[in-house]
Parts: C-alpha cells; structure tokens; sequence
C-alpha cells in the first residue's frame, strides 16, 4: 500500500484559472466601482460597457464553475501554515468566503440582468435604467465591496507569507519552472 503525498504545487490548469480569475475580477471591480459610475446614463458607450461588464462578469462565473470543479478533482498542495491556529482557520474562511462573494456576485448580477432587461438596453430599445432601482443591486454593491476587502486581505497574506515568512508560497500558484 503506497501513501500519496500532497502535491508541492496547484495544478497548471488552476494556476491559469486563478491569475486569469483575479485579473478579470479585479478590472471588473474597477470598472463597476469606479468607470461605469463617472459615466453619465446619457452617454452613448455607457450601455456598451455596461454590455462588456456583463458578459466578462458571466465569463468569470464560467471559470469560477471550472475553478470549483478543478478544486474537487484534482490534487491540492497541504494548506499553508501560519503557525497559529487562529490564522489558519482565518485563511480557510477568507478562501471560503471569496468563493461564496464571487457566487453571489455572479447570481446579483444576473438578476439584474434580468431585472434590468439588459439585451434591451443593449440593443438601445430601453433607455439606460437606474439599476438602484432593482433589489439585487444592493446585493451586488456589497458583495463586491466586501470582495475588494478580502482580495486585499488574500493578497496581503500571501505576501506576508512571501515576504515576511520567506516560504516561497506564489510557488505553489505558479507554473513549475522547467
């Protein structure tokens, strides 16, 4: 009987997911907290970003399904130790909670979507919405006010880890070097 060990390092293909997950997601928070708002309603591109921010956002709930997927099926290094109990527990809860934020951000902004009848917007048969109106926007806003923090959080521990502990830990979120 043969004892497998944890791999050292994620597998490519969730490596890849996750660096294009957090790009795609961070340029997402930017423009829905930041670009879309500074443009008036009345501006004829609003609704062309709005349709881009739409279709990136349900793209990025594609790859959080292949990302959930890959997380089941495939083998995982050993979580990181912070060498305190209540940092590891804070770790697996901030890594759950991203994952909980992301699903509920894709399922707000898909109700507003429907909410909004956005396809209509789109094709400029509806005038641009007050999307303040639809309840799932105040769902959205939260969850992606609280999704800035954690990321912040995330990548602040991952540097801590980097950094201050010197263990190597973006290894594990890379590509193996050849």
């Amino acid at each position: 009987m043969t004892t497998e060990t944890a791999p050292a390092r994620y597998h490519p293909i969730h490596v890849a997911v996750h660096w294009l997950m957090f790009l795609l997601v961070v340029a997402m928070l930017g423009m829905g907290k930041f670009i879309l708002p500074s443009v008036p309603a009345d501006d004829p591109q609003k609704p062309s970003m709005l349709q881009i921010h739409a279709y990136v956002g349900a793209f990025i709930t594609v790859l959080l399904i292949v990302r959930l997927t890959l997380l089941f099926t495939t083998k995982r290094p050993a979580p990181a130790d912070a060498g305190n109990a209540f940092l590891n527990f804070a770790a697996r809860a901030v890594h759950f909670l991203l994952y909980v934020l992301l699903i509920g951000m894709a399922v707000s902004g898909l109700g507003m979507f429907q909410q909004a009848d956005l396809p209509a917007v789109f094709n400029g048969e509806t005038p641009y919405p007050d999307f303040f109106a639809y309840p799932s926007r105040l769902g959205h806003g939260l969850f992606s006010t609280l999704l800035v923090l954690l990321i912040a959080l995330h990548i602040g521990a991952a540097l801590y880890h980097q950094i201050i502990r010197k263990e190597n830990l973006f290894a594990r979120m890379w590509f193996e070097k050849r």
